[in-house]
């Protein structure tokens, strides 16, 4: 199947010359280097784009992306899996490893092969114009892809999902980076954004992957991308992962000038 671009126009240019410019405008001078993981922002680039330039400045490109969404519109399994086929943006394709996509598929009956969460869902198609452009940067192909869109997995799941993405990473050797789309607090002031994303972000800088969960649940932080955040946490975890490091973290405040109602953006490295 392919996948044409769902927000495109919306969220990021439909004109490839102008995404392009858009996405260059947004990188920042950084040293590439290799990740295990890493916590991206997803709404409108114009709000969240610099964050999301400014970390994938910092990723050094590998062959595959296991990317890991949110659920935002409601539609397929509870974990969705698009286990093969092509997505298109604007600035390039993206093949579905079907490979890995299958060995995950084999390995735990939480993910189920889908197309319907992926169709609207926009969480993991603002990430692709970066990579996109990095690729470039690099002179090289765009990766593959592995996309999943998760729904409201207990800690548990979280676990026994991220455990079974680390253990085939290990298992088939990849060169992959995870990627966890989550924006932070939503349509609070930016002070309580801030303080209350500084608890999430920390759980996050600490490697802890049962205290994300709890402290989102507990404080009510309305953070979209927990579960995967979670996930990848196990994953990384299961791959060895040692740091974390905050890149960039700002509100849509910085951009629209209201600091009343604004949505929290964070941008992490985990290796």
């Amino acid at each position: 199947m392919i996948r044409p671009p769902a927000v495109s126009g919306q969220f990021y240019p439909d004109s490839p010359s102008r995404l392009n410019s858009l996405v260059e405008s947004m990188m920042v001078k950084a040293v590439p280097e290799n990740v295990l993981s890493a916590v991206a922002p997803h709404a409108g680039l114009m709000y969240s784009g610099y964050v999301a330039g400014a970390l994938y400045s910092h990723i050094k490109m590998p062959d595959i992306f296991i990317l890991l969404g949110p659920n935002h519109t409601g539609l397929g399994p509870v974990a969705s899996i698009m286990s093969e086929g092509e997505w298109i943006i604007p600035t390039g394709r993206f093949m579905i490893n079907a490979e890995l996509a299958r060995e995950i598929i084999i390995r735990t009956d939480l993910v189920s092969p889908d197309t319907k969460a992926h169709l609207f869902e926009h969480s993991l198609e603002v990430q692709l114009p970066f990579i996109a452009y990095r690729a470039h940067q690099e002179g090289r192909e765009n990766p593959e892809i592995v996309p999943l869109v998760l729904g409201p997995l207990t800690l548990d799941e979280c676990r026994t999902l991220g455990e079974v993405i680390g253990g085939v990473i290990n298992d088939l050797k990849l060169n992959s980076v995870i990627v966890a789309s989550s924006d932070m607090s939503h349509y609070v002031s930016d002070s309580a954004a801030r303080q209350k994303d500084k608890k999430a972000i920390d759980r996050i800088l600490n490697l802890d992957p049962e205290g994300l969960y709890h402290i989102v649940r507990e404080e009510r932080i309305s953070m979209c991308g927990y579960i995967p955040a979670t996930t990848a946490l196990f994953a990384s975890k299961r791959l060895g992962a040692k740091e974390a490091r905050l890149i960039r973290y700002m509100t849509s405040g910085e951009v629209s000038g209201d600091y009343d109602q604004v949505v929290g953006y964070a941008g992490i490295l985990i290796g």
